[in-house]
């Protein structure tokens, strides 16, 4: 219980009436001072009984699915069983990975119907996150207090990884490769008209086309070209770390999800794996949207788990989930030097069947400290040791590329690009 305004003027009222009573000698005014504490008292105890009876609850609906690392906002409704509007203050809450603005938020709940506020959020987190009771407290109808309730609520909240297509300004390399290159082949699309060649099969020969120019033409047909697309992602230890505004686990996930969407729009056969120090989870390549939803819903239901990362048992895994040769999208860590020494024998186990892509995410905080200018003592040491850890991430690239399998290494915000981009290159060069 906090006391109001009205409690403070009666508590300062007897204080008064109190001092009075004892300089003026007066038994009877000696004495006075219990009556405006007799109303408070009172006062405080019709509040309590009141504000029993006020029944408060508190429901809460999402506006929208949780996206990870994008902010949403939750409808709160306050809703109570007093004859008269009701004064309420929300303190919000959230479980530990959700990110909740934090400003006290005050209502006014009319009698007979429910009061509604946002409560805007962020989740960190992919998987059901389990809403805390949310702490709080209905004025008194006489303004001397405010009474404290925590209200429990079975809300859970759903977090989904990102989704591409209603959303393609933030990847910037959406349009990359959003139209693959079509070859001459022997696909059914007619790709161009050209000039009858020499060793033309007859059923090439356009005759319509002939009649009207009056000299015979061929027809060129694009190559249907459908690849098979594995992406393994590192859900170990280094997972959790932090990496700007989501943990390593969460920007992996986010780029899976969206690649994978941006990779079936392609007509591309997309599966995914999970590993650690073993294969966590596995899903076989497949076609359409009902992929995608499989490995949104694998994505949703995972998170990093306190066991260091084995890449070459995920190569092992890919090994038997592919037959035919296919890309091979690697997204883990690569500033481990152990791990370097397992990518570099999980990229000879994948080659040259497959293309293992692998791609990791540099520090910015490490870049940024590489190049900072000194203000004490410390500042040279600090900037030294940046400059070991990011050179060492670039000897690892260097060391990877040099076995054949193309590796990229870019900043939380570049990522997606970087391997959108040598996706689209893969296509146009036929790599796979």
């Amino acid at each position: 219980m906090s006391l109001r305004q009205n409690a403070f003027v009666l508590a300062v009222l007897t204080a008064l009436v109190a001092i009075m009573g004892a300089w003026s000698g007066d038994a009877t005014l000696a004495g006075l001072w219990r009556l405006p504490l007799g109303l408070l008292l009172l006062g405080l105890a019709y509040e309590g009984w009141m504000t029993t009876r006020a029944h408060l609850g508190l429901t809460i609906e999402p506006d929208q699915r949780g996206i990870l690392g994008r902010g949403g906002s939750l409808q709160i409704s306050v809703q109570h069983q007093l004859h008269r509007d009701a004064l309420v203050e929300l303190a919000p809450e959230a479980p530990a990975l959700v990110e909740v603005d934090p400003t006290v938020q005050l209502l006014i709940a009319p009698a007979g119907a429910p009061a509604h506020t946002h409560l805007r959020i962020t989740p960190r987190r992919l998987g059901e996150h389990a809403w805390p009771a949310i702490r709080t407290r209905i004025a008194g109808p006489l303004g001397l207090a405010w009474w404290p309730k925590r209200l429990a609520t079975d809300f859970r909240l759903q977090v989904m990884p990102e989704v591409l297509r209603d959303d393609a300004r933030r990847a910037g390399a959406v349009s990359s490769g959003a139209k693959p290159r079509q070859l001459a082949g022997t696909g059914s699309e007619v790709l161009q008209l050209r000039d009858y060649r020499a060793g033309d099969p007859q059923q090439l020969i356009d005759w319509k086309a002939t009649a009207r120019s009056g000299r015979l033409v061929s027809r060129d047909f694009s190559e249907d070209q459908h690849l098979e697309i594995v992406i393994a992602i590192d859900a170990g230890r280094t997972g959790a770390l932090r990496a700007g505004d989501l943990d390593r686990f969460g920007h992996y996930a986010n780029l899976a999800a969206r690649f994978a969407e941006h990779a079936i729009a392609q007509d591309d056969r997309v599966g995914l794996v999970l590993f650690a120090d073993r294969p966590l989870a596995a899903l076989a390549p497949g076609r359409g949207t009902s992929a995608v939803v499989r490995i949104r819903r694998l994505l949703a239901a995972s998170k990093p788990v306190q066991a260091e990362s084995n890449p070459l048992n995920a190569a092992l895994r890919i090994r038997s989930l592919v037959r035919h040769r296919s890309l091979v999208v690697l997204l883990t860590d690569l500033d481990d030097a152990t791990v370097a020494g397992q990518l570099a024998s999980a990229a000879r186990l994948l080659l040259p069947k497959h293309l293992p892509l692998i791609a990791g995410l540099a520090s910015p905080e490490a870049e940024n400290m590489r190049h900072a200018v000194a203000h004490s003592w410390l500042d040279p040491y600090e900037s030294l040791a940046a400059q070991e850890y990011c050179a060492r991430l670039e000897r690892n690239v260097l060391a990877l590329r040099a076995l054949g399998a193309p590796a990229v290494l870019a900043r939380p915000d570049q990522l997606e690009r970087a391997v959108f981009d040598a996706y689209a290159g893969f296509r146009q060069r036929r790599r796979v």
